[in-house]
């Protein structure tokens, strides 16, 4: 039976992994006009700083889960959470995009090891009802370093320069890294799993013959892209004409993630009693009703909708995420990862297209395409809730 006290230290653990990989991930996303201007690149080209990261990252989730099923949780996340924030450290000092776009692709590959794995590590350690909740507190964690990682960056960049905002924030990812090593308690309950292709493959086959799990896919796809697609071009609008924020502001406006965390923790708490075919579509619309508010041209309005959809996001990825896990009755990690794997796909690959669509035919056009996608994942959602338990 595990005691108060350890269940304490994992969250606190598990709260500063999670906190970490989504300030290193997402805070050149306030980054990005001022990338346009030094290196002299578009938006679309701009924000493969952060699509190319999710992109790989996507990519690597899936070989994480593998190698965490044979070599164990803990020692894998503290890699992880160690090199990212080295990578962050060596990006100051980038001679040029290409250069700045090579370490942003390392790092979608060695931020891999924390998020899949961590969900393996809760799902084998803790009971059902800590499980949820603590899941809620890692994905909170997410939320707060997603906004406090863009915050920095803008203010930092804004008084010293990127150059001085990156180097920050990557010190800071190795303190928090340290401390995730000291205060995570070691796995009790890890069973390696048999290496090799056949193993993975069986594995593998299961899964995706699991059409309630190919749905929760889609949802994460859909949440994704939406939240990361009006994140990425959010900026663009608000620097320009009628509202000309400075780059500090920008930084202010990234506080509404601080509703992502809440929406996590508030999801996490509810999901026990109300179930998760009950509470999933709803967060979901509430995260489309925040989009469409995007569209408004009064900046107190689209603030508004920028915490809904930020509350609506990680209160579904929440939901989302631990009914994976939940309802993967062979390898849970590689489970997870297929999960992460259209998760992050959402936001590299709609992240990129929006682009396209903002330059072709303005605000408008991106909200349409995320709005679009978020009805299906509303569909996908509804589907595995027909004839679910939970």
């Amino acid at each position: 039976m595990i005691t108060a006290a350890v269940q304490a230290r994992t969250r606190y653990a598990l709260f500063a992994a999670g906190f970490t990989t989504f300030s290193l991930l997402y805070y050149v996303q306030a980054l990005l006009p001022i990338f346009s201007d030094e290196f002299g690149v578009e938006p679309s080209q701009s924000s493969l700083a952060l699509s190319l990261t999710t992109g790989v990252l996507a990519f690597a989730l899936l070989a994480s889960g593998a190698v965490s099923d044979a070599v164990g949780r803990k020692s894998i996340m503290f890699l992880s959470l160690f090199l990212s924030s080295a990578l962050s450290i060596a990006m100051a000092f980038s001679p040029n995009w290409t250069m700045l776009l090579g370490i942003r692709v390392a790092m979608g590959i060695t931020l891999c090891g924390v998020q899949s794995v961590a969900m393996a590590y809760m799902s084998e350690e803790l009971d059902s009802k800590a499980f949820s909740a603590t899941l809620g507190l890692f994905i909170g964690g997410s939320a707060i370093g997603g906004m406090v990682g863009r915050f920095a960056a803008s203010v930092i960049a804004d008084h010293y320069g990127w150059r001085t905002a990156v180097a920050i924030i990557g010190l800071a990812g190795l303190c928090a890294a340290l401390y995730f090593r000291y205060a995570l308690p070691a796995s009790r309950n890890f069973v390696p799993r048999a290496r090799g292709g056949a193993r993975l493959k069986q594995d593998l086959a299961a899964i995706l013959a699991d059409k309630s799990l190919l749905c929760l896919f889609v949802v994460g796809f859909a949440v994704m892209s939406g939240f990361v697609t009006t994140y990425n071009y959010i900026s663009y609008r608000l620097v320009a004409a009628p509202f000309f924020l400075s780059q500090t502001a920008i930084g202010f406006v990234f506080a509404v993630y601080f509703f992502g965390s809440i929406g996590a923790a508030f999801a996490g708490r509810r999901v026990g009693s109300h179930g998760h075919s009950r509470l999933l579509w709803r967060f979901q619309a509430v995260m489309i009703t925040g989009i469409l508010l995007t569209l408004s041209g009064a900046l107190a309005v689209i603030l508004l909708g920028l915490a809904l959809l930020t509350f609506g996001m990680f209160a579904s990825h929440s939901i989302a995420s631990s009914w994976v896990s939940l309802k993967a009755h062979r390898s849970k990690a590689l489970a997870v990862s297929l999960y992460l794997f259209s998760y992050y796909q959402g936001g590299s690959l709609i992240g990129a297209v929006g682009g396209m669509f903002y330059l072709g035919s303005g605000w408008g056009g991106l909200v349409a395409l995320t709005t679009a996608l978020g009805l299906l994942g509303v569909l996908c959602g509804l589907s595995v809730g027909r004839g679910a338990k939970s």
